[in-house]
């Protein structure tokens, strides 16, 4: 029986030292890894000709190999995420994980099983805390507008804080923490690809739970492939 293949895209540069232990504690070493990245060979000056936001519009963070955080426009990053997608299935991917929470409309694969996880964690958060009072943090400000659209399926509109997981600080992010919680957030959601294992160990203190959202789109992706 012909092997299996996953292919991982991120928005940045591949691979993700980051995510890619979190995928790997969930998906079958059996099955072969592609991974890839928009920004792969791109220098930052090409990078910032290409992908820098203009005034207003929405906008998505990464890092880069070099540990770079990168803020890029997702409406031109759109078309650099689809071709990315046509080269994994050229590859042979069975599967793809695209690395990132933010929202593309019309993202599509002719073949392979295409997981968005701004697709599947909204749902499942939603599930998960009924009535209670969510809080969700992004990795830059801007994000509490652009993405709030996602959240439509809470009961209770969720609160927001920001700090990066990239450039910010510890301290940043368990401060991002308490202000949610003196909200009165009843759970907290790490709304980034680049949140770790780290990050929510450093909220756990405050004693609500943590969700991260890369380990939800890997579980989902394990159940995709069957363990």
């Amino acid at each position: 029986m012909r092997q299996r293949v996953l292919g991982t895209l991120t928005i940045g540069q591949a691979p993700r030292p980051d995510v890619v232990p979190i995928i790997d504690r969930h998906i079958s070493a059996e099955i072969r890894r592609i991974h890839r990245g928009v920004l792969d060979g791109l220098g930052h000056a090409e990078i910032a000709a290409r992908y820098t936001p203009e005034g207003g519009e929405p906008e998505l963070v990464t890092r880069l190999q070099d540990g770079t955080e990168v803020v890029l426009s997702r409406r031109r990053m759109k078309d650099g995420v689809q071709a990315a997608l046509s080269a994994l299935e050229a590859e042979g991917c069975d599967a793809i994980l695209l690395l990132c929470t933010g929202t593309f409309d019309g993202l599509a694969c002719d073949r392979a099983w295409l997981v968005e996880p701004d697709h599947i964690i909204p749902a499942m958060v939603a599930g998960l805390v009924e009535r209670r009072q969510l809080g969700v943090i992004v990795p830059i400000a801007s994000q509490i507008g652009s993405e709030s659209g996602k959240w439509r399926l809470l009961h209770r509109p969720p609160i927001f804080a920001a700090a990066s997981p990239y450039g910010g600080t510890p301290d940043a992010l368990v401060d991002a923490g308490k202000q949610l919680k003196a909200q009165g957030a009843d759970a907290i959601l790490l709304d980034c690809i680049g949140f770790t294992e780290r990050h929510r160990s450093a909220l756990l203190p405050l004693g609500v739970p943590v969700i991260l959202s890369n380990a939800v789109a890997a579980k989902a992706l394990s159940e995709l492939l069957g363990g």
